[in-house]
């Protein structure tokens, strides 16, 4: 069966708590059903009425995908995954481990090879940019991880884009650098969503959302919430809204940071207060680890599950299934709604091509030059 124009039913693989699906949902793509090796999320995805597929996708045969979608090889509209990073992330040392032939990426490349969907979306760390394959491997020295991974999607005869992107660019109230690569089985023209949302503009409706604007209500009502221990409430209450370890007096930063003191790096996140008038830092799996800390603007707890699931742009009745550690996890997982409905709405507008305005003659002056620079 051929993809008609009309059709836009998607397979979500690696769905998590459904972030990426729900977006593409509001561009209007109909995620038919989702699959996760994790049973917390398996039970979120059925607990919001969604058809789920449980299991490890090692393990899994793209026709019981098919099947479960009620589809056929070359009609789904779209596959799109946010397959496991931790290899890939610049938090870790990312040593000996950054082969992608050898994770969960080749499984994502076979499942798309045959369900052969119209537009495939894979979402990761950006540090799947910078990574170099595993010093072991005896073809170390053909290029980085990257490099493998356009070349199995090419292989499969797939047009890819790809880049970095923040998704406070696109109305979320949170820095989020993420890598994605587009893929189109047919070479038409996808592209990188373009910005909507700019720190700096004439309109309040298309500057950068902050803290204030997704949990402001939420400060006396937070529900389920993880805690700091007493140890580290005690260095906290001495942080200023929007300051960390180094809004401590002198003499305390060292007893609070211990080993940390001495160390290199920013240490931005050890005993962060976040400020209602920035958007959030990016969401961490835990907001009470003390090197990536998520304290509250003004009270003296961490951000609360509700407060997690706003600043991803969950919808107030989406229900989280498992621990209170489990619903942190997938929420900070999650790829934001605000990002996953740029994609979506870029696939729509080039499957539909309206996403390019035809004109006899291309502006060339500064000034067209200079906004170009900007949306870069």
């Amino acid at each position: 069966m051929l993809v008609g124009d009309t059709n836009r039913k998607a397979i979500s693989l690696f769905s998590g708590a459904m972030g990426l699906d729900l977006g593409l949902e509001k561009a209007g793509i109909d995620v038919v059903v989702g699959q996760d090796f994790d049973n917390d999320c398996v039970r979120t995805i059925e607990a919001n009425g969604r058809k789920a597929v449980g299991g490890s996708i090692q393990d899994l045969d793209a026709q019981a995908i098919l099947d479960a979608a009620g589809m056929s090889p070359e009609e789904p509209f779209l596959v799109c995954a946010v397959p496991p990073c931790q290899p890939f992330s610049t938090a870790g040392k990312r040593l000996g481990i950054n082969d992608p032939r050898g994770s969960l990426f080749m499984d994502y490349v076979r499942m798309v090879d045959r369900i052969k969907p119209r537009f495939f979306i894979m979402e990761n760390v950006k540090g799947l940019v910078s990574s170099k394959l595993d010093p072991s491997s005896k073809d170390s020295k053909k290029g980085s991880a990257l490099q493998v991974v356009l070349s199995e999607f090419s292989n499969l005869g797939y047009r890819t884009i790809h880049g970095v992107v923040d998704a406070v660019n696109y109305g979320v109230p949170q820095f989020r650098e993420r890598f994605i690569i587009i893929g189109s089985r047919d070479k038409e023209d996808v592209f990188i969503p373009m910005p909507t949302h700019f720190q700096l503009h004439q309109s309040k409706g298309h500057r950068w959302l902050v803290l204030r604007d997704a949990i402001g209500d939420l400060e006396d009502a937070p529900g389920p919430c993880d805690s700091f221990s007493p140890e580290r409430l005690k260095y906290l209450r001495a942080v200023p809204e929007g300051g960390n370890w180094r809004s401590l007096p002198d003499r305390v930063k060292p007893e609070a940071m211990g080993g940390a003191y001495l160390s290199g790096g920013g240490k931005v996140g050890f005993f962060r207060r976040l400020s209602y008038s920035q958007p959030s830092p990016t969401l961490v799996t835990s907001p009470v680890q003390k090197a990536s800390m998520l304290c509250h603007p003004t009270k003296d707890r961490p951000l609360s599950v509700s407060e997690y699931a706003r600043i991803q742009q969950f919808p107030d009745e989406w229900v989280f299934e498992g621990s209170t550690a489990s619903q942190y996890r997938q929420i900070g997982n999650a790829v934001p709604l605000g990002l996953g409905a740029a994609l979506g709405s870029m696939l729509v507008s080039v499957a539909e091509k309206t996403a390019n305005v035809e004109t006899k003659r291309i502006r060339g002056t500064a000034v067209h030059r200079r906004i170009q620079r900007a949306l870069a």
